[in-house]
């Protein structure tokens, strides 16, 4: 998938509609807002002009999906092996400079980076690779060969298993791409040792977007806590390193309870921490039920709602889960609450919040709103890359 002067890129006329819309700064073009399709089966770089054959840009064009073409540069450029060292080398160096002392992080974040279908996550000395997109995934040889020039890890994972690549026709794999199998990986945050499955994990083995957050909620901790949705504990642990007495965490996936173990063992924290293998709406309503009160409450729960069609019943989940947290917390107590579905804007989450407030009848002072970590940059003009959302509030005593 390369370019130069003797293999130009097909040019590919836009509607007006698409013109505007990359002139809004949006990284994406759809099916229906191109002129003509290109003639390329297998997808691939082209190169996009006006009605009047003028350069507007180069984009990555995916022959299946609705989203026919995700930018790449706006500058007429080479689209070559050089054009990707180049692109790998400033997000590497992005992280570097952000988070310099990080050993778990998000080097790639797709379209962020303009390296659009690509999520590359690093793991202490283990990289997790996604090639999401038919044309990234076709340079999936290149970007391994590039990641281990730059980095040298110990392995490479290919995590191409997300739902989300049948949209662009690709099937599904998982494997050891470069090195050995990592097995299971430790890495910090902070003072906290934590542990990721590269090869199995949920994701690309763990969560990292919510660093940052995990290290602001222990800043809130108090007391006695409650972390739902748990996963590997990264609330938890931190919250237990804080000023909290006691905490519960709640998790029912079964890999995901033997690494929140296996980090409680780690930090020697086994008789801080109960965990509780539930699922969070039945708790919930029980600890109510049973008098049961807390601190602090942290609700950190996987996308309720991954499509547009699904965002009803997503915001009733989420009023249900806020409501029946403010109901547990005491007065003066901390609420912790996620959202990590797109289709669920910032506006509209925290109605869902205050709607769940004035049900419960517990006024919340909202003291931080926060996003993903600085390993996650977003773009601006694209808001799709703004999915995280966090909101750390105080019931009033």
């Amino acid at each position: 998938m390369s370019s130069s002067k003797s293999e130009p890129l097909q040019a590919v006329p836009l509607t007006r509609r698409g013109q505007l819309r990359l002139a809004s700064g949006h990284p994406w073009i759809y099916r229906s807002d191109l002129a003509v399709a290109p003639a390329l089966p297998q997808g691939g770089p082209v190169r996009l002009v006006d009605a009047r054959g003028r350069f507007a840009a180069i984009a990555h064009y995916s022959p299946l999906s609705k989203i026919a073409l995700r930018l790449l540069s706006l500058e007429d450029q080479p689209i070559d092996r050089a054009f990707f060292a180049g692109r790998l080398a400033r997000a590497i160096d992005l992280r570097r400079l952000a988070l310099p002392e990080a050993d778990a992080v998000r080097l790639v974040h797709g379209e962020a980076d303009l390296l659009p279908g690509l999520v590359v996550d690093r793991y202490a000395d283990v990289l997790s690779v996604q090639t999401l997109t038919a044309p990234m995934d076709a340079m999936r040889e290149t970007i391994f060969d590039l990641l281990q020039e730059q980095l040298s890890p110990r392995a490479i994972v290919e995590r191409n298993d997300p739902r989300s690549r049948e949209l662009e026709g690709l099937p599904q794999r998982k494997g050891v791409v470069r090195g050995g199998a990592p097995g299971i990986v430790e890495y910090r945050e902070g003072e906290v040792r934590l542990l990721a499955d590269p090869l199995e994990g949920q994701k690309t083995g763990a969560f990292l977007d919510q660093r940052e957050n995990h290290l602001a909620a222990r800043l809130y901790a108090r007391g006695d806590c409650l972390d739902c949705f748990s996963y590997n504990g990264g609330f938890a642990l931190q919250l237990a390193k804080g000023g909290a007495t006691r905490i519960v965490a709640v998790e029912m996936a079964p890999k995901a309870l033997v690494e929140l173990r296996g980090s409680l063992g780690r930090n020697d924290l086994e008789g801080r921490v109960e965990v509780a293998d539930k699922n969070v709406f039945d708790l919930l309503r029980d600890e109510i039920d049973r008098g049961i009160r807390y601190d602090t409450v942290v609700l950190d729960p996987p996308a309720f709602a991954k499509t547009k069609d699904r965002l009803s019943s997503a915001l009733r989940g989420y009023k249900e889960i806020n409501l029946r947290a403010l109901q547990l917390l005491r007065p003066g107590g901390i609420l912790v609450t996620c959202s990590c579905s797109y289709h669920v804007g910032p506006e509209l989450f925290e109605e869902t919040v205050l709607s769940a407030a004035i049900d419960a009848r517990r006024p919340l002072q909202i003291v931080e709103r926060r996003g993903a970590g600085r390993d996650h940059p977003t773009l601006l003009g694209a808001p799709e890359t703004r999915y995280l959302k966090v909101l750390i509030g105080r019931v009033p005593e």
